[in-house]
Parts: structure tokens; sequence; C-alpha cells
């Protein structure tokens, strides 16, 4: 494509027939492999302030025609690029294929609509190859969301990872970024057992509660076939809501009052309910009117 015939198909029925346009353009952008894009400098300065400030230096050689260099980046990548400056818009394909060059020139030129659809398109392609490779690019980039995105895939997908050639080479070349990945690793790792802790205390607490809520319910109007001593049921006691916790405590109330080896601390279970009626006794905000044992003592 002759650079004359650059944005024919895109500005046609935009700004009218491209003749029109290649006279006002005022700028043209030059790639690493000669490509001369022509562009409005309007438009560059509109979209980027980092090009605004480029178009206002004084050109070093005395020249009518600006200039812009964008080197060391593909041709096909700094005319999406442009075309994206221009449109705000390109494809799936395009982002796929350029993507890394893309975030680039998107951070390097501040142009946060690219860099953000970079980084968007970037993270749902993470795979074990390329996700170190991505991680250093979006440190380098300054993308957080994207950062993070490949630190937790880094994470999950570790032993994986650790034997591909990126792996390699940035323990060779980058100790500071391999030592905060496996810090990353140790500080998930972390909060994933402390999670667990939680989890566990919280079902704890639970089943606490319950027993003490069965303990009551026992002591006052009987379950199934222990109740008050005191107290004759009228009717069948059929199971309560929770009737597994009150079950056990059941269970447990029977057992001690057959048991011969309670006396000293000898059993273990009989200990357990001892345990459970004093935390009741502890915990009852009504203990002038409670019939669990040990409370009103």
């Amino acid at each position: 494509m002759s650079p004359n015939n650059y944005f024919a198909s895109d500005v046609d029925g935009i700004h009218g027939k491209y003749e029109i346009v290649e006279v006002e353009a005022d700028v043209h952008i030059i790639t690493s492999g000669g490509l001369r894009i022509p562009a409005h400098s309007t438009v560059l300065a509109a979209t980027s302030t980092v090009l605004e400030s480029i178009l206002v230096r004084p050109q070093k050689r005395r020249s009518s025609e600006k200039t812009i260099r964008v080197l060391g980046v593909p041709c096909d990548a700094v005319s999406v690029f442009v075309r994206f400056l221009y449109f705000f818009k390109c494809t799936e394909e395009q982002t796929e294929k350029h993507g890394i060059h893309l975030l680039a020139l998107s951070h390097l030129y501040l142009v946060p609509q690219l860099k953000q659809r970079c980084t968007k398109g970037m993270a749902e392609r993470l795979t074990i190859e390329n996700a170190v490779d991505v991680l250093q690019l979006a440190r380098l980039c300054d993308a957080p969301d994207l950062y993070l995105k490949c630190m937790k895939f880094l994470s999950s997908n570790f032993k994986k990872v650790e034997e591909t050639e990126g792996w390699k080479f940035l323990q060779d070349h980058d100790p500071c970024l391999e030592l905060e990945i496996l810090q990353f690793m140790d500080e998930a790792d972390s909060r994933k057992k402390r999670r667990r802790r939680h989890r566990r205390e919280q079902s704890l607490y639970l089943q606490l509660s319950e027993a003490m809520v069965c303990l009551e319910h026992i002591c006052t109007e009987g379950c199934t076939s222990v109740g008050p001593y005191d107290m004759e049921s009228s009717h069948k006691r059929v199971p309560c809501s929770n009737f597994d916790t009150c079950q056990g405590l059941q269970l447990l109330i029977r057992h001690f009052a057959s048991c011969k080896t309670r006396a000293n601390g000898g059993c273990l279970r009989c200990k357990r309910r001892w345990q459970l009626l004093r935390l009741h006794a502890s915990v009852c905000d009504q203990p002038q009117d409670c019939r669990v044992p040990l409370c009103s003592w």
C-alpha cells in the first residue's frame, strides 16, 4: 500500500474524498521500515498529549514538513495505532496480533482507551508460554490490572511456568521481578490459609452456638428421649430443627448418667459435657431463670 493511499478506505465517507484529506495532512509518521504515514497534527494532538508536545517542539532541521519517528515497532503495529488515533477502533485480530506493541505505544503516547483495550485482550489470552513476558510488559507499561492478572495466573500455574524459557530468562536477568512473584505466591498462600482457618472457626462457632441453643432447649422443654427431670411431657416430643446437634447432646447426657469413670475427669465424653455446661453458664444472659445445670449456681 502506498503512503498516498494509506487512509483512503477509512477516511472516505467521513472527511470526504481522500484527495482532499491528503492536501490537509500536515505531518508524517515514519516507521522503522521506512513507511511514511500521512496524518493531521490536530487529530494527533487531540488524542495524545505526548504527540501534542512533540508537534509543538521546534524541528531540528529546517523543513516545512513535520515528521514523527516511531521506531522499534513493526510497521503494521504503527499503522493500527495511527488508525486508532483517528477512529478509536481496532479489530480483535489486530489486538491479538499486535497487542504487545500496541500496549507499549499506548503507554508511551498516553492513549488510555487503547491501553485499556490491549490490557483486557492480553489478560484474556494469557498462556503458560507468554505469561512471564506479559507480566514484564505490564510492569514496564504501568498496567496494574494486567499485572495482577498475570501474577494470579503464574501463581496458579507455577509448576508449568517455571519450566518455560521465559521463566529461565527471568531468573537470569531480572531477579527482582522473580522475588516479587515468589513473594506474591507466598502471600497468596498465606491468604488461602487464613481464609480456610476463618471458615473452620466460623463453622466451629456455628456448631457451638447451635449446641448452646439445643442445650437450653433440652433442659427447658426436652427433645425426643431426653428432657427435664421434673417435667412430664404431655405429648410425644418430636425432633427439633437442629436435631443432629441435639441428638449428640442427648447421647452425652445419657452417657453421663450411666458413666462409671466420670470421677476425677476420667471420661473424655463426660468432660466434654462439663465444658459445654460451663460455656453456656459463661454466655447465658438470664442465669436466674435458666434451667441449664451450672447456669444458676
